[in-house]
């Protein structure tokens, strides 16, 4: 291992003794530190509370080499510009990737959602208000640009770990031939799109039930991009599904609030529709890749239990386009006859 490359425990130690010098400011009871979330990523969040504030704060460990903190920092500031709650920085250290922020709670919209589902109506109208205050701030330079060949290297995760390392296979020459006419579809379409800030992870399990609703997270990977992705991340999660009359009416209440705010949706709402489930399907492709490597590299496998509620959405889409339809034999191939995922709303 690389001399500047920390164990897990030895950052916690590195954390703490920087904890120590901020003790006293902020009245930190370095005792109570202790694991509050991790991500799919290297991040590590910490809660620890305060003998001087009622309120805990939030510690983040990044390391620098896997992932700088200085995106979450601009982020941040952009979120704050637009009037979204998020977690205020009170300190930052970028070399050694730790900051200390305040705590938007311990329930997430997930946790909520997954108990009490009439809640999702309110819930969701937060959540969409708070998604075009977002993208109403945007302009070009301010995050990096989601680029042909970003959404190309995000499609590729697909056949290198979905299909290569977890289904232990391969294309076929008339597959690859069917998968190179899918992926130019839907890069093309996201493309062609009205572009924003794209938070890129806009789910139920980043945001917060918070006061005021919602609170928000995990916006570091923002990028300038398609206006579609986001309503589509959010109403096409990985860990909780809607039946499409509820998913409908959301997003059709998001494009309304989008062209009050002026922003750059299709006067078409059919339209609209059509590129927020092709954008969704670059997601859903993505994010098989992605749940596999996080097994097979990673060692988290937890994630692998809900590939099939992606091979469902998956199969949902390319189904209702013939331009995408021939994705299905691929899957077909490779999950066995379609209707077999075992997967719930």
């Amino acid at each position: 291992m690389p001399e500047d490359i920390k164990t897990a425990d030895e950052r916690l130690g590195l954390l703490k003794e920087w904890l120590s010098g901020h003790a006293q400011r902020y009245g930190l009871r370095l005792e109570t530190i202790a694991p509050a979330s991790s991500d799919a990523g290297f991040r590590r969040y910490f809660r620890i509370a305060s003998g001087t504030q009622p309120q805990s704060y939030i510690v983040m460990d990044a390391p620098p080499e896997k992932e700088p903190i200085a995106p979450f920092i601009r982020m941040d500031a952009v979120c704050v510009r637009a009037g979204l709650n998020v977690p205020h920085i009170y300190e930052a250290d970028p070399r050694q990737g730790f900051m200390l922020l305040s705590d938007l709670g311990r329930e997430t919209y997930l946790d909520r959602l997954l108990k009490d589902r009439s809640c999702a109506p309110g819930l969701f109208d937060a959540a969409t208000t708070a998604l075009t205050a977002l993208q109403a701030v945007s302009e070009p330079g301010i995050v990096p640009e989601y680029s042909e060949e970003k959404l190309r290297s995000e499609l590729s995760l697909f056949p290198e770990w979905y299909v290569r390392r977890h289904r232990g296979s391969d294309f076929d020459e008339t597959e690859e031939k069917i998968w190179q006419g899918v992926c130019d579809r839907l890069v093309s379409s996201m493309l062609s799109e009205g572009r924003v800030i794209v938070h890129r992870d806009f789910m139920p399990r980043n945001l917060m039930v918070s006061d005021p609703m919602p609170g928000v997270l995990d916006f570091q990977d923002a990028l300038y991009g398609p206006v579609s992705y986001d309503i589509a991340s959010l109403m096409r999660d990985a860990f909780i599904s809607w039946d499409e009359s509820f998913t409908l009416d959301v997003s059709i209440r998001y494009w309304e609030k989008a062209r009050r705010a002026g922003l750059p949706v299709p006067r078409d709402f059919g339209q609209f529709w059509q590129q927020i489930e092709w954008s969704g399907l670059q997601r859903h492709l993505k994010v098989l890749g992605i749940f596999a490597r996080l097994n097979y590299r990673d060692r988290k496998p937890r994630y692998l239990k809900d590939t099939p509620r992606f091979v469902a959405y998956v199969r949902h889409v390319a189904g209702r386009y013939g331009q995408l339809r021939p994705l299905l034999t691929i899957f077909d191939r490779l999950e066995g006859p379609s209707g077999s995922e075992q997967w719930t709303y």
